[in-house]
């Protein structure tokens, strides 16, 4: 058979070059000029914010601190005067500056109700109440929860049922278990134990605070 030319070697195509950028691209443009937009319009929001803020301030606020400065807190039926920081809270005020230490602190971050007192008859965390919003209010703390030279039924109580072991958590207890009963004259151990849910007892003598509790409030209601 007669020989056939072998058909000649095509060079593969080269793809060709891509057209060199001249410039911004259109979608460039348009994503340059969205972002440009939405920046100054954020801006502007913050920028109004900012001025609503300051005209919805209130003329005569008045500002405190850092120094100390001077206030008036009525506790145990008394106006005490001191000089206190604004950071001050009012577990500090009562135990360092009134020397008050019937006040416990322990866990300082309002986890363990060791330093309740009471703020217009209500059980309040004083390492978490600043002392400045306590002006104006009636505090009643450990040593004032009776008249003077007298025990108040449920100290008694606690006495009675030997409802604490090392002491350290029996003022904020105490303070709460008052509060209960003088609220609720009739209360249930139910009652008791949702009062002190937020009184942390390291010696677990929880029960015998339900006891003495419940001993206290049937002691009050004979001598209602």
């Amino acid at each position: 058979m007669p020989d056939h030319p072998s058909p000649p070697e095509v060079a593969p195509k080269t793809p060709s070059p891509a057209p060199a950028s001249a410039g911004i691209t259109r979608r460039g443009f348009l994503k340059g000029a969205g972002i440009t937009a939405a920046g100054t319009a954020l801006l502007d929001g913050v920028q109004g914010f900012q001025q609503g803020a300051l005209a919805a301030t209130p003329s005569n606020v008045k500002e405190f601190g850092p120094e100390p400065f001077a206030v008036t807190l009525h506790v145990n039926g008394r106006e005490r005067a001191l000089q206190i920081e604004p950071r001050t809270t009012l577990a500090d005020a009562l135990r360092i500056q009134l020397s008050m230490t019937g006040t416990k602190v322990s866990c300082d971050r309002g986890v363990c109700s060791s330093c309740t007192v009471l703020l217009d008859k209500m059980p309040v965390n004083s390492c978490m109440t600043l002392a400045i919003d306590a002006v104006g209010h009636e505090i009643t703390t450990i040593e004032g929860i009776a008249g003077e030279n007298e025990v108040h039924e449920v100290q008694a109580a606690f006495v009675r049922h030997d409802a604490m072991q090392c002491g350290f958590c029996t003022p904020g207890m105490v303070m709460s278990c008052a509060s209960l009963i003088e609220k609720n004259p009739h209360p249930t151990e139910a009652d008791v134990r949702y009062a002190v849910s937020g009184n942390l007892c390291r010696c677990g003598t929880y029960p015998k605070i339900f006891a003495a509790t419940l001993d206290a409030a049937s002691q009050l209601a004979r001598k209602a």
